[in-house]
């Protein structure tokens, strides 16, 4: 039996160099959590068929109960050994991973996957990440991973070790330090649990992409089952208030740029990209936001962002930052 979660101050959370592989695997299998890199952000990592280790993870994330967790895997085998793949699973699965794609399908009668990794839903959402470091961890594991964002619950996603130790010292066991994520945002989530494919979460595969090789993909219908995380309306949010589409300053507040020329009269312009690159400025956003979710700044505007590519991903998170809480 896993150990209850440390209170902040009582214990230390270690920090692993990349090649404590074996110890970081150990520490998972004995029911702890481990957080670790992927391409998009880092995972909170725990064991995926231990009830008590997923606990965990919403205790040291102080997450809502009824908000799934993803389950990382090695490869499509075993994701086969828990879920049923039809014709257009296996295609897109084949297609993208590893890769910053999550699919949501039915669990198989024999899953080992803790029912509350899936909040008792009858699906299961699945990914093989990008990462060697996350592959390699999986396999010395030797056991599916449920790892959410290695962060507070509706707090600024981590995109490298120094933001998970902030949020998370003391509330786990270790963090395998991979340094930056390539990619910076979460995975694209789809579920094909059922006939129509409904994109649950936008992330870091585009729609355009999976559109070509399913066809028509549906929104999801709000109201109903959460098969997905990141479906709160207020997630991902800073402690700064957001204001979205700016064009002018206010007073005191901090600017989050996109493209050259940004405005002036800001008391602190980030730039996600002088350029106007989505992919880079899919990286930066997380960092971005907490560089300046600071007590001297009054508020956090954006610039507006183009709905296309990654852009829809990003306009996704930075509207839950922005929601009511």
């Amino acid at each position: 039996m896993t150990r209850p979660i440390p209170q902040p101050g009582i214990s230390v959370t270690r920090v692993f160099p990349p090649e404590a592989i074996a110890e970081a695997a150990a520490l998972l299998r004995a029911g702890e959590l481990v957080a670790f890199p992927t391409e998009t952000v880092y995972g909170l990592g725990g064991d995926a068929t231990n009830d008590h280790a997923v606990a965990a993870i919403f205790a040291a994330k102080d997450r809502p109960r009824f908000n799934p967790l993803i389950v990382h895997v090695p490869d499509l085998d075993t994701a086969r050994s828990l879920v049923g793949l039809d014709e257009r699973a296996e295609r897109i699965a084949r297609h993208f991973w590893p890769g910053p794609l999550s699919l949501v399908l039915p669990r198989r009668r024999d899953c080992r996957v803790s029912l509350l990794a899936s909040a008792g839903l009858a699906t299961l959402a699945l990914r093989v990440p990008a990462h060697p470091l996350a592959l390699q961890l999986l396999r010395a594991a030797a056991r599916p991973l449920a790892a959410p964002s290695a962060n507070r619950s509706g707090r600024v996603s981590p995109t490298c070790a120094e933001h998970v130790m902030a949020e998370l010292d003391g509330r786990i066991a270790a963090v395998l330090d991979g340094g930056p994520c390539r990619v910076g945002i979460e995975s694209t989530v789809l579920d094909l649990s059922e006939e129509q494919p409904v994109l649950l979460r936008p992330g870091g595969v585009p729609r355009e992409k999976l559109q070509a090789l399913l066809g028509s993909i549906a929104d999801p219908e709000f109201g109903g089952e959460r098969r997905s995380p990141g479906m709160l309306q207020s997630h991902y949010a800073p402690q700064r208030p957001l204001r979205l589409d700016a064009r002018e300053a206010r007073p005191g507040e901090a600017l989050l740029a996109f493209g050259p020329d940004p405005p002036k009269g800001f008391a602190e312009v980030r730039s996600l990209s002088e350029t106007g690159d989505l992919v880079e400025a899919a990286a930066r956003l997380f960092a971005s936001l907490r560089a300046l979710d600071r007590p001297e700044i009054t508020a956090i505007a954006v610039m507006p962002i183009p709905e296309s590519g990654l852009g829809a991903a990003i306009n996704d998170r930075l509207r839950r930052a922005a929601a009511p809480r």
